[in-house]
């Protein structure tokens, strides 16, 4: 697809955390403010979720995370829309010390309408990594969907609440579906902090 103010947007769908040491209200005020800032260089359009609580993970890797989604559309190719976000990252002083580490921002690009970077086998070998491999690799270009994104609650439940009919354009299933399939060990501690009403309500102040 080309990309340009003549095309229609495609929508963009991206999962934010922090879990800085200042604590829980803190991390939360980074990340409204993350929305603001991508509404300011994306453009209108952005659409927030709640705010959640989720544990660190790997657990006892840190504290515990605030997280949210956002949908926004956007008219520039994916990698564009990456580099906004790691620039919003390095702006709120996030250093990449450890995989996993404690952040002070987190912003993951999950999707961006249905494509597949940079080829479904490659997306495939990347969403069947070990969990051991998961550990100590990272993948060195955009892959897209992100390839972990169906293990996720706190990347799942905040998107369901935006886009719960996307579909995942190599398994066919829905956000919603997904959400449902998480195990109940791996969305426990995952809860609802702030309404969206007061998030949308901030970025319009």
């Amino acid at each position: 697809m080309q990309y340009s103010r003549r095309t229609h947007s495609v929508p963009c769908h991206i999962a934010i955390g922090a879990n800085g040491p200042q604590g829980p209200a803190t991390n939360a005020r980074r990340i409204v403010a993350a929305v603001a800032r991508l509404r300011a260089i994306l453009g209108r359009g952005v659409a927030a979720s709640r705010l959640w609580r989720s544990p660190a993970w790997p657990p006892g890797s840190g504290p515990d995370f605030v997280n949210a989604a956002v949908t926004l559309p956007a008219r520039m190719p994916p990698r564009a829309v990456l580099d906004r976000l790691h620039m919003l990252e390095d702006r709120a002083g996030r250093i990449r010390r450890t995989r996993w580490g404690p952040r002070v921002l987190d912003l993951d690009l999950v999707a961006v309408g249905a494509s597949v970077r940079p080829d479904r086998d490659t997306l495939r070998r990347w969403m069947n990594l070990d969990a051991t491999s998961q550990t100590r690799v990272a993948p060195d270009a955009l892959i897209l969907p992100h390839p972990r994104m169906q293990d996720r609650a706190f990347v799942l439940f905040p998107l369901a609440e935006l886009a719960p009919r996307w579909r995942h354009p190599l398994t066919g299933r829905t956000v919603a579906s997904m959400a449902e399939g998480v195990p109940l060990a791996g969305r426990t501690g995952l809860r609802p902090v702030f309404g969206a009403a007061l998030v949308n309500r901030r970025l319009r102040a």
